[in-house]
């Protein structure tokens, strides 16, 4: 793995972003789908009891094998390829497997044993008033737990196709993990009820993790320098210093994870003594931002990251410092008209995708209510996605655990504060907790931008702030034209108001950065002209 020129680097990001961004956006549809089907076939309490179990096993890959373990892995796998040191990276890649393997299943079978006392004391206190609900929610909790091993082995494999510039295969997988749930949901629900949906998360896992074994071996059988270390079963690996040096970069990281997890237990002990449907309308609304975020930010910050990594690794900072710039810049060309659209056409957009068989106006209510608070944070969300990232291909991953564990302390501070607020205000309590995120989000995203700031001596700011006051104006215009479309009342169908207000929207915003003269449309609209020249 060699390292390029800043503009070649930059190219490659690009072209990896937009590789990963369509990948993702497919996912993002299947999940849209799986949105659908799944809301339409059981009401909002069972669905509160699927929601709280996923919960359990969710928390066991995010702490274990996400984003703790490919901060830690990627960057040390990516230098040892860099540094041509094979052997070592895949020993490196068979402990780690070993040890992830091992440790996520002590831990699966822990939380199946003390699952009551974790939905009664610790998840969703709410539930326990209903005993039918609750010994409903351990069991569903105990059938996702087998998820969180097969999750695991599946984000290992993401990291080291990640870091051998294999990025399409790994960013479809989370379309198979959907269409398990899918799976569940038609074909199974119909005999063993919300029982179904619990193993199509099973299923679904499996998908994700197997989906990505042909690209594994093709990797590993190119590369001439594998031997018996690309994945055998032994303990011996737990005593190679590189896995004990990615266990320390764990552990920071670790942390961090677990404190964010701490907010979203939080979030549902305090949403199960709610009104009926609240858990549902959290996470139905979370997924919605999530969606604009996973096709803006994850793509950037997924194909960025090998390269951040061997542009450190190799010392060139001043590349590095460039590459974040332009990462950054695209990045919010993109995420503050999405957060506009979702603000401004929320409700029209709930009801035009869920609205129908067991989703309710009400629920619609309690997403779109949700939505629009978490909506406002999806540029701090996207920035921070980019961030981290940077911090992590530096081997740091101290800097933006302590600066998370902060914001999501104030985060369980907001969530406490902001929903007993709206219950005084008497708007709809859950409301808070997504605004709580938000908040927590921003000061985040900002803490983390002065710091690496500091670190590189500067990140183009001039060149960030125009770009950001240009997208700002555009997304005003967006904003004007948005309002009259819907004060219109073109038609009373949804879809037609939901769809037209998207592409009046977008019309808008990308005639207002052409006319603004935003590079990275120039730069586009250069590309599409070369390959049409072809």
């Amino acid at each position: 793995m060699t390292i390029q020129s800043p503009i070649s680097a930059n190219r490659q990001i690009a072209r990896a972003a937009g590789t990963v961004m369509a990948a993702i956006l497919l996912g993002q549809l299947t999940g849209l789908l799986r949105g659908i089907v799944v809301a339409r076939a059981f009401p909002a309490d069972l669905l509160d009891a699927f929601l709280v179990a996923n919960r359990v096993s969710e928390t066991l890959f995010n702490l274990i094998a996400g984003g703790a373990l490919g901060s830690a892995f990627i960057p040390t796998f990516t230098g040892f390829l860099a540094k041509n040191e094979r052997d070592s990276a895949w020993r490196l890649a068979s402990g780690v497997a070993n040890l992830l393997t091992l440790t996520l299943s002590l831990l699966a079978v822990i939380a199946a044993w003390f699952a009551p006392q974790i939905i009664r004391y610790a998840l969703a206190p709410g539930l326990f008033h209903d005993f039918t609900l609750f010994n409903l929610t351990i069991d569903l909790m105990r059938i996702q737990l087998v998820s969180a091993v097969l999750f695991g082995l599946g984000g290992l494999v993401v990291g080291i196709l990640n870091a051998h510039q294999v990025f399409l295969v790994p960013a479809l997988t989370p379309s198979m993990y959907q269409i398990g749930l899918i799976f569940g949901t038609l074909a199974l629900a119909p005999r063993m009820g919300i029982y179904g949906l619990a193993w199509g998360v099973v299923i679904g896992a499996g998908l994700y993790l197997f989906a990505q074994i042909p690209s594994l071996l093709k990797v590993i059988s190119a590369d001439s320098v594998v031997t018996q270390h690309a994945f055998r079963i032994s303990l011996s690996g737990f005593n190679d210093p590189n896995v004990l040096e990615v266990i320390r970069l764990m552990g920071p990281r670790l942390l961090g994870v677990a404190v964010v997890q701490v907010n979203f237990w939080v979030n549902n002990w305090l949403a199960s003594q709610m009104s009926e449907g609240s858990v549902t309308g959290l996470y139905y609304g979370f997924a919605l931002m999530l969606m604009a975020q996973a096709a803006i930010a994850q793509s950037v910050a997924i194909a960025a990251m090998p390269t951040f990594s061997a542009q450190f690794a190799l010392g060139k900072l001043d590349e590095m410092r460039h590459a974040l710039a332009t990462a950054l810049r695209g990045m919010l060309l993109l995420a503050i008209p999405a957060s506009v659209g979702l603000v401004l056409l929320r409700e029209t957009i709930v009801a035009m995708l869920y609205e129908r068989g067991e989703f309710t106006p009400e629920t619609t209510q309690l997403v779109a209510w949700a939505l629009l608070w978490y909506a406002i944070g999806l540029v701090g969300h996207s920035i921070m996605e980019v961030l981290t990232r940077a911090f992590y291909a530096q081997h740091d991953t101290k800097t933006p655990v302590l600066v998370g564990a902060a914001a999501m302390g104030l985060n369980v501070v907001f969530s406490f504060g902001f929903s007993a607020w709206f219950r005084q205000t008497g708007w709809m309590p859950h409301g808070g907790l997504a605004l709580a995120n938000s908040l927590a989000t921003a000061l985040e995203a900002t803490a983390l931008f002065v710091l690496m700031r500091r670190r590189l001596n500067g990140i183009e700011g001039e060149l960030l702030a125009t770009g950001f006051g240009k997208s700002a104006m555009a997304a005003l215009g967006m904003t004007l034209a948005l309002m009259v479309w819907m004060q219109a009342g073109v038609s009373p169908n949804r879809w037609v108001e939901g769809l037209g207000g998207v592409a009046v929207g977008g019309l808008v915003y990308g005639l207002s950065v052409w006319v603004l003269k935003v590079p990275e449309i120039q730069i586009i609209m250069s590309s599409i002209k070369r390959r049409l020249g072809k």
